[in-house]
């Protein structure tokens, strides 16, 4: 059985429950929202919201509560999945890459400055490997033919090419931190909104990356689920109208 779902069962703070049983919740993460909280971070998070919403219906406790599985970049928005108990965590942690079914991210990029620089192929792999920094920034080394960095694959589609805009799909091998911004930057196709990674426009006051696909196999029914919730209709409007 297909469920394609953007139906919306609950909303707390702009985070959308997609789907719950007792064994994994599926949301839509809003930009700006961490997926988790990091050490010393007193603000709200994914995983925040879920709990608290757990904790008010009365179903949170220590072996009940969400658990990460995969995070998106805290500006990137869209369909993401928390296990609700460690031991569900640990086994789709395990068998991850033989579950999921199909995960894509759609990105509106500038295109380069260059007209040489654009990409001849309208799909096709970018596989170069990225190197972090002590400060967890990524980057592609200038020797990225050697053994420096971590092996990194993104499956990108140009979906519309605008004057001064692409529009991306895009389907990760591999989860880098980071990844698709780097990948499409270093190919200077830098996502809109992302000062850290070279771009030079901000069209929606927000990175313009977001998840929009996860198609999956249910680790314990074994239905096949997949959720879709469509990027803003404003971003290929931007990409088509060339007088931006």
């Amino acid at each position: 059985i297909n469920h394609l779902t953007t139906l919306l069962l609950l909303t707390i703070k702009n985070l959308q429950i997609l789907y719950q049983d007792k064994y994994l919740i599926v949301i839509n993460k809003p930009s700006g929202l961490l997926s988790v909280n990091y050490e010393g971070f007193k603000g709200k998070s994914a995983l925040s919201l879920i709990e608290n919403m757990m904790y008010k219906r009365g179903i949170y406790s220590k072996t009940h509560r969400p658990f990460p599985v995969h995070r998106l970049d805290k500006d990137t928005s869209g369909v993401m999945m928390f296990a609700l108990s460690q031991e569900m965590q640990q086994k789709i942690m395990n068998t991850w890459h033989k579950m999921i079914l199909e995960r894509t991210y759609i990105a509106v990029a500038e295109n380069p400055l260059n007209q040489k620089y654009y990409l001849t192929e309208k799909s096709g792999i970018i596989d170069n490997k990225i190197t972090y920094n002590k400060k967890h920034i990524g980057y592609i080394s200038k020797n990225n033919e050697t053994t420096d960095g971590i092996v990194a694959k993104t499956h990108y589609t140009i979906l519309n090419e605008g004057k001064h805009y692409s529009l991306f799909k895009l389907n990760l091998d591999t989860g880098r931190k980071n990844q698709i911004r780097i990948h499409l930057s270093n190919k200077k196709y830098p996502i809109a909104g992302d000062k850290n990674y070279h771009a030079k426009t901000n069209p929606f006051g927000r990175l313009a990356l977001h998840a929009r696909t996860l198609s999956f196999i249910h680790p314990v029914t074994k239905e096949k689920l997949t959720f879709e919730v469509p990027e803003d209709s404003t971003w290929e409007k931007l990409v088509t109208n060339n007088n931006v």
